[in-house]
């Protein structure tokens, strides 16, 4: 079985091949540009693949709702170009199969729960800590939606102390991604966080209000892992702060054994490293084909 993949980040858009196992088996990547270009790189990439389905885990807002007249549309987002943009509607046009459709961390908290670091885990909550901010969450086997589909990337924290930073969010300046995605860290300290010193101040500042998110997600959704990844966590002295600023803000109060003797195992890197999102819109595309086919 072949089946496609597409992962829509705010800086790159990535489109694979895999099977049911989960097995990548080829890739591309291209720049988020505007969206009739990135939709005719899409739809050359798969034109001659043979893909019996093809998943989408895609930068929101999106339309999720199936019922919606505007289902499969990018809707609110900054990004020039995309916001009102028919992103699954244009597929169809071109390809007459299935379609899985998600929020790229909803995709990658999907990917981790089926292939990674939460397999076999009937909950986790993804973090991707990056150009943006977002969340992702499976809860009691399957992905949350509700009313349009998580935001956290825009919860309101506790201001740090110490942090005059006005936030560079457009909707509502200093929310979670205003203050710690990686454009607010390089508008912050006047540099790339890549280029910063692992002792610089940026780095404690970020483990406080990342810290403060996976709290309030603990005590919101008690999932059974919480994954954090994007390119802002590739800084490797972050998890371990981390960590410890969730421990602080606990204080003891959810007695749970994987936060109180072994957070290391409960806060982790994604098991499929890169590949979370791109894994998890291949299995919204194994989902997609078997709800027409079992």
């Amino acid at each position: 079985m072949r089946i496609g993949a597409i992962e829509g980040g705010g800086t790159k858009f990535v489109c694979g091949i895999g099977n049911e196992q989960g097995v990548i088996e080829d890739r591309i990547s291209f720049p988020t540009e505007q969206p009739e270009k990135v939709m005719e790189q899409i739809i050359s990439y798969f034109k001659d693949k043979g893909v019996q389905a093809i998943g989408n885990g895609t930068f929101g807002p999106i339309d999720i709702d199936p019922a919606s007249q505007t289902y499969g549309y990018v809707t609110t987002t900054p990004k020039p170009g995309w916001s009102g943009y028919p992103f699954v509607e244009t597929l169809k046009q071109a390809f007459d199969i299935p379609f899985g459709w998600d929020t790229d961390v909803n995709a990658a908290a999907y990917g981790e729960a089926v292939w990674g670091a939460a397999k076999g885990l009937d909950s986790c909550v993804y973090f991707t800590i990056g150009t943006g901010i977002g969340v992702g969450v499976f809860s009691e086997g399957k992905l949350v939606h509700g009313l349009v589909h998580p935001e956290g990337g825009h919860l309101l924290p506790r201001r740090h102390p110490e942090d005059r930073f006005e936030g560079s969010c457009p909707y509502h300046g200093d929310c979670l991604e205003g203050l710690a995605a990686g454009p607010a860290i390089e508008k912050r300290w006047g540099i790339k966080g890549s280029e910063l010193a692992e002792d610089h101040p940026a780095w404690a500042m970020e483990a406080y209000y990342v810290g403060q998110a996976v709290t309030s997600t603990i005590l919101l959704l008690s999932p059974k892992r919480v994954v954090l990844g994007g390119g802002v966590m590739h800084q490797k002295q972050l998890l371990p702060m981390i960590r410890a600023e969730v421990t602080r803000n606990l204080n003891g109060y959810v007695s749970a054994a994987p936060l109180l003797n072994d957070i290391n195992e409960y806060i982790v890197p994604p098991g499929l490293g890169e590949n979370a999102a791109l894994c998890g819109s291949l299995a919204l595309g194994l989902e997609a084909w078997k709800s027409v086919n079992d």
